[in-house]
């Protein structure tokens, strides 16, 4: 419970910590509206040409009685648009970060020196941490379908599927929203992707008390935009939670043996 409620905080002083920093704040609002534009305008396109897609796509049904046709074609519609926004609200998060990237790690850095013990950045060029960052994120979105597609069937077991399966789903968001959200600060430390799940779940309570909370409100229209700065912030102060200064991990010893602090930036 205590984690939980560390997490908790943790998402309530990244907000904190934006709101006393204001021009960090627009800073880093900046992507999110970017990606917000660019989604609104998708979303705008494929509910005006949704009807004529899917009249191109079935011409056997050209010859169907009506009302069949018109029932059949209008259910294709509503399942290509509600694809399409379901797809938007999964990779948002991901889109964002990697359209912000220079943005937020920024912000990330300037949270890191106000905090104190901020580490060195990664010395690659700006195209390669993008190249990583998209990488990463891609292998994010993949395991986020795959637990989609399990929780989506789970979800037909009677009484289970109504009551444990979405909760589960809230769980399951909000380690994988920690997991995006934390990429930005874990990749100054160039910690791989598998360390990182590997220290988000080793601290699983702390990162769902952080991760479900910004679900819930993301689900609110526009709160993901308002709430993606101090989320960024929030998610940095998670990771120096998990993580000592200079991005050295705590050392694990073994039997009394001592151990040497792991350094990712070995190959």
């Amino acid at each position: 419970m205590r984690d939980l409620a560390s997490g908790i905080r943790l998402f309530v002083d990244g907000q904190r910590w934006v709101l006393r920093h204001g021009r960090w704040f627009g800073f880093g609002l900046l992507p999110a509206l970017i990606t917000l534009v660019g989604y609104a305008g998708a979303l705008v396109a494929l509910a005006f040409w949704a009807d004529d897609a899917t009249a191109w796509a079935t011409p056997f049904a050209d010859d169907w009685d009506s009302p069949w046709r018109g029932l059949f074609r209008g259910l294709l519609t509503a399942v290509a648009f509600g694809g399409g926004l379901l797809l938007a609200v999964i990779s948002f998060t991901a889109v964002t970060l990697l359209v912000g990237q220079p943005f937020y790690e920024s912000l990330a850095e300037r949270v890191d020196v106000s905090e104190g013990g901020a580490p060195d950045g990664p010395d690659l060029p700006l195209w390669r941490e993008l190249l990583q960052s998209a990488r990463d994120s891609l292998r994010v979105l993949v395991r986020v379908a795959i637990w989609g597609v399990l929780l989506f069937a789970a979800g037909f077991i009677p009484v289970v599927g109504q009551t444990v399966v979405p909760a589960i789903g809230f769980c399951v968001s909000g380690y994988f929203l920690a997991l995006e959200l934390t990429g930005v600060a874990f990749q100054r430390r160039e910690v791989p992707l598998r360390e990182r799940m590997r220290m988000l779940r080793g601290r699983m309570a702390l990162t769902l008390g952080f991760g479900v909370p910004l679900i819930l409100c993301f689900l609110v229209p526009l709160v993901s935009v308002l709430l993606m700065p101090g989320a960024v912030a929030g998610a940095t102060l998670l990771v120096r939670s998990l993580m000592p200064p200079q991005g050295v991990p705590e050392p694990r010893p073994e039997s009394g043996a001592p151990v040497e602090p792991l350094d990712f930036r070995k190959p």
